[in-house]
């Protein structure tokens, strides 16, 4: 059993949601060469569910390198990306303010699924990588935003750095009629789903 993992992700949600499930890791982010931006680039008319795992997968295989490169010891590696589609169009991190007030004004009144996929490697010491993904689909639906409360919400700055400029635990979460799936999947790491990839990857949980 392992008692901790490395967290491939800049996320602070998803290390709170980890330590809440009583596991303890490390974080392995990108080195300052690394273009992490670049492997999220949507390519053409990619499905949702297509590109959420394909740049789960990219992520995983440079955190698995990036490992390797630091001689650190070695431990399963966990990675997850979360896409915010609207149909097959793809709201990823809004660029700007303008962005932002955009994707919300798109979203507003509408249901939209919330894809998180999870991955973890464990390497060994002989070399060998083993590998179990997972992927978490939800439904969010909105009530109508003014344009008002679009502003005001753009404001407080929370968007920024979220697929689909908005997070589920905060003041977005005023204008959620309903959700249908997994909260902390919206979140950015569903919980049954991140829990069945660490038990086989003989990680050590809370229960």
């Amino acid at each position: 059993m392992s008692d901790f993992i490395y967290l491939a992700s800049q996320s602070p949600r998803r290390k709170q949601l980890l330590e809440q499930w009583g596991v303890r890791c490390e974080l392995l982010l990108p080195d300052a060469t690394e273009d992490v931006e670049a492997l999220e680039v949507v390519k053409g008319a990619e499905a949702p569910v297509t590109y959420v795992q394909r740049v789960t997968g990219l992520k995983l295989q440079a955190s698995v390198d990036r490992l390797r490169r630091r001689g650190w010891p070695p431990a399963p590696v966990l990675c997850a990306d979360t896409s915010v589609a609207l149909g097959r169009r793809i709201l990823g991190k809004p660029s700007d303010a303008a962005d932002a007030r955009r994707m919300l004004a798109d979203l507003s009144g509408q249901q939209h699924r919330v894809l998180t996929a999870v991955a973890v490697a464990r390497p060994t010491t002989r070399g060998t990588i083993r590998t179990w993904t997972a992927l978490s689909a939800s439904r969010v639906e909105f009530d109508d935003w003014s344009a008002a409360d679009i502003r005001r919400y753009v404001a407080s700055g929370e968007p920024m750095g979220k697929a689909g400029a908005y997070a589920i635990q905060g003041a977005a979460a005023l204008h959620i009629r309903r959700i249908s799936g997994s909260y902390s999947g919206i979140m950015g790491l569903p919980a049954h789903e991140t829990a069945t990839l660490l038990r086989a990857a003989s990680v050590r949980l809370a229960c």
